[in-house]
């Protein structure tokens, strides 16, 4: 999971990234954790014990580092089939450094190193800068839908909705991902209709948009009622298409999945 992947802005100092091991480091760390999702003293997604485990173990933990101060960390696992894949768990980073791109290149590298052909992760497929983040910049494709993933979360972030999300998997043997234009003919499955989430029924086409709102985190805050409907559209679209064998091929003008249905889902 990664509530903030920041990779629009350029750094203000250039990152060094490096695996950590020593406890002090992965104190460090869970503190920064506990900044970035508002969680209490204690409450870090990960703890400084698991961390210190899975990095004995040659699993990948690492931070991001503005001169000596700790911007940004990332936590995974090798994950199954045994040998081809990581499972980064949880990546977090302050605003305006391009902390979460450098991470996650630090992380391909390493995976890389190992030889290990994919990583896999969560996000909340309603935050459309981490839907770009994801698709868009590292070419990522999410390839499963996972309702109520971590059960109920009590952070910042996350307090008051439920913890979809969507598994994505990065092809670390893959190019660049093209830009992705609206194809002709698309039809949207999902709208944004006056801040809220407008259904389309019986459509036909094979190529379908797939919009997320604006500000999801924010409507959760002025709007509950909104986020809600949202969470609920998105599930039974972009979950529902994705348990249909459809593919999310790209994420267009920062708002909306681009899905490829099959033959068969599409007659």
């Amino acid at each position: 999971m990664s509530p903030a992947p920041e990779g629009a802005a350029g750094p203000a100092a250039p990152l060094a990234v490096r695996e950590l091991h020593e406890l002090d480091d992965l104190e460090a760390v869970a503190a920064l954790f506990e900044r970035i999702w508002g969680s209490p003293p204690g409450g870090s997604p990960v703890s400084p014990e698991v961390m210190r485990a899975f990095s004995h173990s040659g699993n990948y933990v690492a931070g991001a580092y503005e001169e000596d101060r700790l911007v940004g960390a990332a936590v995974g696992f090798f994950a199954a089939p045994a040998g081809e894949a990581l499972h980064s768990h949880v990546t977090g980073a302050l605003p305006g450094r391009a902390a979460g791109l450098a991470l996650k290149l630090h992380q391909r590298d390493w995976a890389l190193a190992r030889g290990l052909s994919r990583i896999t992760w969560t996000y909340d497929p309603l935050v459309r800068r981490n839907a770009h983040f994801n698709l868009t910049k590292l070419g990522a494709r999410p390839v499963e839908y996972l309702p109520r993933f971590y059960g109920d979360m009590a952070d910042a972030i996350n307090d008051g909705d439920e913890s979809d999300r969507a598994l994505i998997s990065w092809d670390l043997t893959a190019g660049p991902a093209p830009a992705t234009a609206a194809p002709a003919g698309a039809a949207t499955a999902l709208a944004v209709r006056g801040g809220r989430p407008a259904v389309a029924r019986d459509l036909d086409a094979r190529t379908l948009l797939v919009e997320v709102p604006a500000d999801i985190e924010g409507l959760r805050r002025t709007d509950p009622g909104a986020a809600k409907e949202w969470r609920l559209a998105l599930r039974e679209v972009l979950g529902g298409l994705l348990a249909d064998g459809a593919r999310v091929t790209g994420f267009h003008d920062r708002a909306a999945y681009v899905v490829e249905r099959t033959s068969s889902v599409a007659q």
